[in-house]
């Protein structure tokens, strides 16, 4: 597949048939994924492949949780967990144990224990140069040696035929997670991975126009209109 087949079609799966994704198309994914840039070559990630089915159903159970977090706020009408203009979170608009609590019914959240593949993508926090540290707003690029190889598996999942999805509900029961899949002092649950093959693709994925967010010089400066074909 070309490249840009694969960037242009490569939308969030989340539902899957039953075939099973086997063991050598899961590793030439990881194997073709493995390329992607860190800071300093470091290549701070561990993929968790999670078959346990008791370890996936307690993995479930945390993720709805965090998913219920989420929409309690999406429909109190305010972005989940999202900074003010200032750059800092400054707390719920919702009662978040609550919402944790209400059942809040979705399908993937809701069978996520049955995907064909589970991936937990744990970072090393000590190989992370977080330059923003000290930015006095929360950080936004601690990920940057972390999430290129995330990137890059949805990538080569979808050269392999496959669907895929990142989620981050989990990290809203990190500490719990982190415990049940022994993750060591120093590292953190960066994402989950879900594979598999597609029920259903998506043909026609609605994106902006570069013109809507490119510009030149300036934030406020003119946009760059992408020039016509031919």
């Amino acid at each position: 597949m070309e490249l840009a087949e694969a960037m242009r079609t490569s939308g969030a799966v989340r539902a899957y048939t039953g075939t099973p994704v086997p063991d050598e198309v899961l590793a030439r994914v990881l194997d073709n994924a493995r390329f992607a840039p860190s800071g300093g070559n470091t290549q701070p990630w561990t993929v968790l492949v999670v078959r346990d089915q008791a370890l996936r159903t307690q993995l479930r159970d945390l993720v709805q949780q965090g998913w219920r977090e989420y929409a309690a706020q999406v429909r109190a009408g305010v972005r989940p967990f999202a900074p003010s203009e200032d750059g800092r979170w400054h707390g719920p608009v919702v009662d978040l144990a609550a919402a944790a609590e209400t059942p809040a019914p979705n399908p993937f959240v809701d069978t996520i224990d049955q995907a064909p593949v589970l991936l937990v993508l744990v970072a090393r926090l000590t190989a992370l140069a977080v330059m923003d540290v000290d930015a006095g707003r929360q950080s936004i690029v601690g990920g940057a040696s972390i999430y290129p190889f995330a990137q890059n598996v949805l990538l080569a999942a979808r050269a392999e035929g496959l669907g895929a999805v990142l989620t981050t509900f989990l990290a809203r029961r990190a500490a719990r997670a982190e415990e049940l899949l022994r993750v060591p002092p120093g590292h953190a649950i960066a994402a989950v991975i879900v594979l598999g093959y597609p029920a259903k693709r998506a043909t026609r994925l609605r994106r902006e126009p570069v013109s809507a967010f490119t510009r030149f010089d300036t934030f406020d400066g003119p946009a760059f209109e992408v020039p016509p074909a031919g």
